[in-house]
């Protein structure tokens, strides 16, 4: 048996990872989970899947935690989590928090030949140069849980797949698809939460309504596989049953289907190259009648564009972006500012910004902080 160290363990990913765990447990034991402040949950988690360590943010839950379980070793704050992600009684990492501290602990898993479930975007959007460079260095998988570039890697059946011309990531088009930017100004956060397909975090909700999502899946693509960003195209696929394309050199083209959960991607990402019985599907074609693929609309979505360009131009810009685009988002979660203020606040700070290429990690994580300073000033 392998073990499992969550990092994220009560959020979306988190959650949906351990229920995958627990379907194919004969194959995986939870060593370690790791949350932020959902200790009521987390408390829930070590009753159930009893961990050897956990870690949490705050050293007043550490201690709590501790006078409950005695049994467990409790970690906390950053430090805690690089001690986690180094812990060589962990065969798979599995990245499903959000922030910085998830870069470095990706990075630290990777110096320690830890095989990496990735489901954190900023690992790749922020420091992808990096964190891939070290990878090959110290030979250790990463392995996508995220539903397209999981989508791909079923597709090329490989990392280096000579044959493949093109990457084709779909996207749902988000709730606002069939909306135009006149209707979109006066939406409420609400209607940005009520994806017609997928049940997500509230944070990566609102980003598939702008569709900045499928700019950051393709920034992560291109280096997850390698390919030339003009050679990774984004087409809307409103039932989000093909999850993405690979276009060959010979015309072909491959498609990877299935119902919308991430139990498919995450015990993909667990299980690669190996697979295991899944969900069941009783119908002859469980996806209904119709798929229907449209050009991804540039003009009414502007931060898909922008996010492409960052990535293009790399250095810093992608983690300023991203830092503009999660606190621009936070704000509009919380009734600060409208939604397409969202896209206001990120083309100002890229418009702004003055790269730097090739740079460090604390170069990146400086510009990150700063960026967010920035935002954090701004006024409703």
């Amino acid at each position: 048996m392998e073990n499992i160290t969550i990092l994220g363990s009560t959020g979306s990913i988190g959650t949906q990872t351990l229920e995958v765990v627990e379907k194919i447990s004969n194959e995986f034991r939870v060593y370690a989970l790791c949350c932020r402040k959902n200790i009521d949950l987390l408390k829930k988690q070590i009753a159930k899947y009893k961990p050897e360590v956990v870690c949490v943010e705050s050293f007043e839950d550490k201690k709590a935690l501790e006078n409950e379980f005695r049994n467990t070793k409790v970690l906390f704050g950053s430090e805690g989590i690089l001690e986690l992600a180094k812990d060589k009684k962990t065969d798979i990492l599995v990245a499903a928090t959000s922030g910085i501290v998830a870069v470095r602990a990706v990075i630290a898993a990777i110096e320690n030949n830890i095989k990496v479930a990735l489901a954190n975007k900023e690992t790749l959007v922020m420091a992808g140069e990096i964190v891939m460079k070290k990878a090959k260095q110290f030979n250790t998988p990463i392995i996508p849980i995220d539903s397209e570039h999981s989508a791909i890697l079923q597709c090329l059946n490989t990392f280096n797949n000579p044959y493949a011309k093109r990457l084709w990531i779909t996207a749902s088009g988000g709730p606002f698809l069939n909306n135009t930017r006149e209707e979109m100004k006066n939406f409420s956060v609400t209607d940005a939460l009520n994806h017609p397909r997928w049940s997500m975090g509230k944070k990566i909700t609102v980003d598939c309504a702008t569709l900045v999502n499928k700019g950051l899946e393709v920034i992560e693509a291109h280096h997850l596989y390698n390919f030339n960003y003009d050679n990774i195209k984004v087409v809307i696929h409103p039932q989000s049953i093909v999850h993405s394309f690979v276009e060959y050199i010979d015309g072909s083209f491959l498609a990877q289907m299935g119902v919308p959960s991430m139990h498919i991607p995450i015990q993909y990402a667990l299980l690669y190259p190996k697979r295991f019985e899944g969900i069941k599907t009783n119908s002859f074609c469980p996806f209904g009648k119709t798929l229907e693929f449209l050009e991804a609309d540039f003009e009414k979505f502007p931060l898909l564009n922008l996010t492409i360009e960052a990535g293009k131009q790399g250095g810093i810009l992608p983690a300023i972006l991203n830092a503009a685009n999660e606190e621009a988002v936070y704000k509009f979660l919380n009734k600060e500012i409208k939604f397409l203020d969202i896209e206001k606040i990120v083309f100002e700070q890229i418009e702004k910004a003055q790269n730097i290429i090739n740079p460090t990690l604390d170069e990146i994580f400086e510009a990150d902080k700063i960026t967010r300073q920035k935002i954090n000033l701004i006024k409703a």
